[in-house]
């Protein structure tokens, strides 16, 4: 930072913390909590003391088990949360010291939810509520208020391009239309609070095993998703397999024990194509609405929101999984009759 001067610049910090590891080394715990805390063999990072937590002091969302398994290992990402945020207050520290603090925009985000049941991997609100955190200098009338507008990862490319007013290159791939932005600058929402109340979401795949691509949108109090392959089972990525929580859920599934989960491990495994949740209503998402009469009407408004999206984002699973995609020379669905 020293060698910048007045020079803008972009920097980007990346934090193993507070992912799972016990996967690829488990010898530091499951989110290597014991990493750098100085007992033989874990090594020390001498910037860092480490806050231990007691199961007892953890509060469990109401998408984990209260169990003492999923207790210890909430306990144990405290830890590394820790760790984490002891990082941060290094690098505005930093930032303090070559003179950039009063002239630098700060965001702090994660690209996707907590790695317990029904987060990480998945669209369900524990998956997509991510923490969002911006700081600027030029914005002083909303410093420390929170915001309830909808906002996801793809608006923070046009914030960044907004704050060093740099317009986004035009260009067209493979012969295609013009490439736009599908985000949009969060700058004017630091001066006042937009109505900002919808957001879209997407996921694919996580692991190149994981394919098991969903669609959702999030509108006011109405969270829709459409599970495009949902005669599959829902994939479980290896760390999570092996973490404390999900290795708690099996054992007590196989026993036939009581699991103190929300879910079931064979509805958790088997969705419904369309799952409609009215948080209103029904803040923990427990019960699809999507087959309701009553909500008939605002699950067609969803479905058409959510097409209308997945066309103007040129969504290649746009006809799934009822028709076949035909690209050329004018975009298309065409019927697969897969109902026979």
């Amino acid at each position: 930072l020293q060698s910048v001067d007045e020079k803008p610049f972009f920097l980007y910090v990346a934090f193993h913390d507070p992912h799972r590891c016990g996967h690829s080394q488990p010898q530091y715990g499951a989110f290597c909590e014991k990493f750098g805390n100085g007992e033989p063999g874990m090594g020390w990072i001498p910037d860092w003391k480490p806050e231990l937590y007691h199961p007892d002091q953890v509060q469990v969302p109401y998408f984990v088990q209260d169990t003492p398994a999923a207790r210890e290992d909430l306990a144990a990402q405290y830890t590394t949360v820790g760790r984490m945020d002891q990082g941060l207050g290094l690098v505005l520290e930093e930032l303090r010291h070559a003179g950039f603090h009063n002239s630098t925009l700060v965001i702090y985000t994660s690209d996707n939810g907590i790695p317990f049941p029904s987060g990480r991997t998945n669209l369900y609100w524990p998956g997509i509520a991510e923490p969002l955190l911006v700081s600027s200098p030029q914005h002083p009338s909303r410093w420390g208020q929170v915001s309830s507008a909808y906002i996801s990862l793809l608006d923070i490319t046009p914030t960044i391009l907004d704050w060093f007013s740099v317009p986004y290159p035009r260009y067209s791939l493979f012969g295609k239309r013009i490439v736009h932005l599908t985000g949009k600058s969060l700058l004017p929402a630091l001066s006042l609070e937009p109505k900002w109340r919808t957001v879209f979401a997407s996921q694919s795949l996580h692991e190149v095993t994981m394919h098991y691509p969903m669609r959702a949108v999030q509108h006011g109090s109405l969270h829709f998703i459409h599970n495009l392959q949902n005669r599959t089972s829902f994939p479980i990525d290896q760390d999570f397999y092996v973490s404390p929580t999900f290795q708690d859920l099996l054992n007590r599934t196989q026993a036939g024990q009581p699991t103190h989960w929300n879910k079931t491990l064979r509805s958790y495994y088997y969705r419904d194509r369309w799952e409609l949740y009215d948080q209103s209503t029904d803040p923990t998402e427990s019960h699809n609405v999507a087959s309701d009469p009553r909500y008939a009407r605002v699950l067609e408004e969803l479905q058409g929101l959510l097409l209308k999206w997945q066309w103007e984002t040129s969504d290649p699973w746009v006809c799934a999984p009822d028709g076949v995609l035909e690209d050329k020379p004018v975009p298309k669905c065409w019927p697969l009759h897969n109902e026979l």
